[in-house]
Order: structure tokens, then sequence, then C-alpha cells
């Protein structure tokens, strides 16, 4: 059951009430990342997302640098407000329910009749114990969307675990295959055990919200951090179970790729994939060598994947080319012949000229502490943009406009609710 118009679709905090998921529900239990961006995604496309903390413990991410800061009461202490919340949490309306109390199972079953999504990624069982597990919801309401995003998923030996992101790293395999083959493995630079769970429990969302809309059948959408890390692995498992090899650490380098990894160059590095014929016979034209196209050693892609080959001919000459000339310098000169690419600080990624012309850094105002810089969508649709503007709520900010709207609350049950700790 989509909300209306004239109840809260249109007061989204700080962002405009359009998109493909304009009148979806969204309640979101979660904390941290995985959860939150989820929701955040599903936001951002229009959908109304509320936000559902513990008021006694809301979630920890709000208390993570960096911080924006604005003056406080003359001689008490600044007010603070977590960047890193705020670009996971945005365009959300915030409310806080205790669901220990009967008062708070009883509501979130009130607001799950009205809702089209549910999402939490607590430890499998944890909200069955709290007596709103999925099949509680699903008898309120038998459309609904349950969506769990959990280390390690619903069921197995490994269901009850505790679980981070470096969890899915390390029991998914990724870990074992990054760094460099002489030092220790080295996990991804960033939280892709969270992300990529992310990504697909959008995907399983979206899907079983189409199933919904034809069926009027709800369905349990589960998604392990794991199972989410392991599909990442490129060939390694067919490496395994095809030819028995246990891929190791491989540095920049690909399996079997070659040219397709990191080079230096006079200012930093670069990223070069010219490894096929039509790529490398351009980049022997455009470095000043064309008679190397023709080179029997290595003309051919077959030739250049050999290890020794690639070693002795070819990442020497890569260097030969590359050592005298700057990033800059060295995109300039392939243009949009041949992949090669300055691998770039996050500084110059923000400062970046297609990242601009995607609109990939937003600028949102919060008027207590002014501007932040975050990134956008990269979702991008012709007919229903997404919206990444969005405020993220401070703790139960919205509490009385959710509740009014979608539990049929007056005033002073909502104030005795709040009397009782209950929200």
């Amino acid at each position: 059951m989509t909300i209306n118009d004239d109840t809260i679709v249109g007061m989204l905090p700080g962002g405009l009430s359009r998109g493909a998921l304009r009148g979806i529900v969204v309640l979101d239990t979660t904390r941290v990342v995985a959860g939150p961006f989820c929701s955040m995604l599903l936001a951002d496309l229009g959908a109304t997302v509320i936000k559902i903390e513990n008021p006694k413990e809301p979630d920890y991410t709000r208390d993570f640098p960096p911080k924006l800061t604005s003056p406080g009461e003359p001689g008490g202490p600044d007010e603070e407000f977590s960047a890193f919340f705020a670009q996971y949490n945005r365009n959300k309306f915030g409310l806080t329910l205790d669901l220990s109390t009967e008062d708070g199972k009883d509501l979130l079953k009130k607001l799950v009749r009205r809702a089209d999504v549910l999402v939490e990624n607590f430890r499998p069982g944890t909200m069955d114990k709290l007596g709103v597990g999925y099949d509680v919801l699903r008898g309120e309401n038998p459309r609904l969307v349950y969506t769990a995003i959990s280390g390690y998923g619903q069921t197995g030996p490994y269901r009850r675990r505790p679980a981070y992101d470096n969890s899915a790293q390390a029991t998914g395999g990724l870990w074992s295959m990054n760094g460099f083959q002489d030092r220790p493995p080295a996990r991804v630079g960033t939280i892709i055990g969270d992300l990529s769970a992310t990504l697909y429990a959008v995907i399983g969302t979206l899907a079983a919200l189409r199933h919904a809309e034809k069926t009027g059948e709800g369905q349990l959408v589960d998604v392990s951090q794991q199972d989410s890390v392991l599909s990442l692995t490129e060939n390694a498992v067919v490496s395994y179970t095809v030819d028995g090899k246990v891929p190791g650490p491989l540095g920049n380098e690909h399996p079997f790729v070659k040219p397709y990894e990191l080079y230096p160059c006079k200012d930093g590095f670069v990223f070069f994939g010219g490894y096929t014929d039509k790529f490398w016979r351009l980049s022997c034209h455009l470095f000043g060598q064309p008679e190397l196209a023709d080179d029997p050693e290595i003309d051919t892609m077959a030739k250049r994947f050999v290890p020794e080959v690639y070693e002795r001919r070819v990442r020497t000459l890569l260097q030969k080319w590359f050592q005298d000339k700057t990033k800059t310098e060295l995109e300039e000169i392939v243009g949009d012949a041949v992949p090669l690419s300055a691998i770039k600080n996050i500084g110059e990624v923000v400062e970046d000229p297609q990242i601009a012309a995607r609109d990939m850094i937003v600028d949102v105002e919060y008027p207590e502490f002014g501007q932040l810089r975050m990134f956008g969508s990269p979702i991008k649709l012709a007919g229903t943009p997404t919206q990444p503007r969005g405020l993220a709520p401070k703790v139960g900010e919205h509490a009385d406009t959710v509740l009014r709207a979608l539990a049929d609350l007056d005033d002073e049950r909502i104030a005795e609710l709040r009397e009782k700790g209950v929200i």
C-alpha cells in the first residue's frame, strides 16, 4: 500500500518529493552502513524512508568523524553533526522506537500495515526475539517486503555469528587475494563487504516489490555480506573448481591479462589497459614506435600474456613511455583512443571535471552547520531523476509527523509515548 500525497510523501526532509519510487514507504530499522546505505539509495529514488532508532541507543555512526560543527549556547559546547552519518542517511525521516517495549512493538506493527518495505541488519534471530520478526510482520501486512542484511545470511551454520565488513572480506575469499605476494594479504581499502551487500539488497528489494505489486505477496529478501563478497572474486572460484588453483595476492596485476596494471610516471601513477591487439597497435603509434606493433615477439595478445615476455619486453617498454611524462600529459596523448587513467587521490577525484559533469559531488546546506559536500547518486534516470541532496534527520526529529500520518496517533497519545520513553 503506497501512501497518498496528502500524508508525508511531500515532506521529505530537505529533498524533493518525486522519483521512481514515489509513494513507497520504507521502514529502516538499520544502523552503521550496509542497511542505512540500502535505504538511502531507495530514498534517493523517491521512496519515503523512515529511519527508526532506539531512543536509548541511536545509530552510533552519529558519533563517527568527520563532523560538522556550529556554535552552541554561549559558554556551552559546540553542536556537532556527523558528516559520515549524514551521507548515508539523507532524505530520511527520523523516528525513535523502543522495540523492547510492548508499546514499541505495537507501534511498529501499525507502521508495517502502511509500509511496503522493512529493512533490518541485525544478527539473524534478533527481530524474532523482539517479537517483530518476518513471520509476525507479514501477518500484519502480507505485501511486506522484508529485507534482511547480515554477515552470513538467515540460514547456515554461521548465521548467528557477529560480523563486520572485515568478517565478510575474510570469509568471502577477497582478503586472501588482495595485496602483494611477498607480504601478508591486505584488506580492500574500503568497506566492500558492507557496500556490496547494500547493492544486492537494493536489487533484491526492487525485484520483490515488483512481485508484490503484481501478486499482493511480499517476501523475505535475505542478503549475506559473505555471499556478496564471494560474488566479487571474479575468476577465483572457477580457477579452483576447474584447475585446482587457489588464487593468492597479485598486487596490482591481473591474474592473466597483460598489460593491465599500475605504472609509474613523472608525478605519480597511471593505469594502462591497452592489452588487446587493437589497443596495443594504437599505443605503439601514439607513443612514437609504430614498428613495435609488428614485432614478432609481442605482436599478439597471446604473446604479451606470457609472463616472461611481458616482464622482459612489455613492462620495460611501458616504463620507458611513461617515466618522463605527467599523468595529465599521458591522458592527453592517448585521449579517447586507449584505456589509460591517472590514479587519483580522493581530493583529485572530488575536483575532477567528469565527476562534476555527472553531478557526483553534491552540496547540501544544513541550516545549523553550513554546507556539506558528499557523494551523489550514480543512478541516472532520465525521466525520474534521483534526488541526493536531502538532509539526514536528527534523532527522532520527525516522530510527530510520522506517527500522525502513518499510525493515526493524536498529540495526546504521542506525548504519552514520549513520556514513557517508547519514542
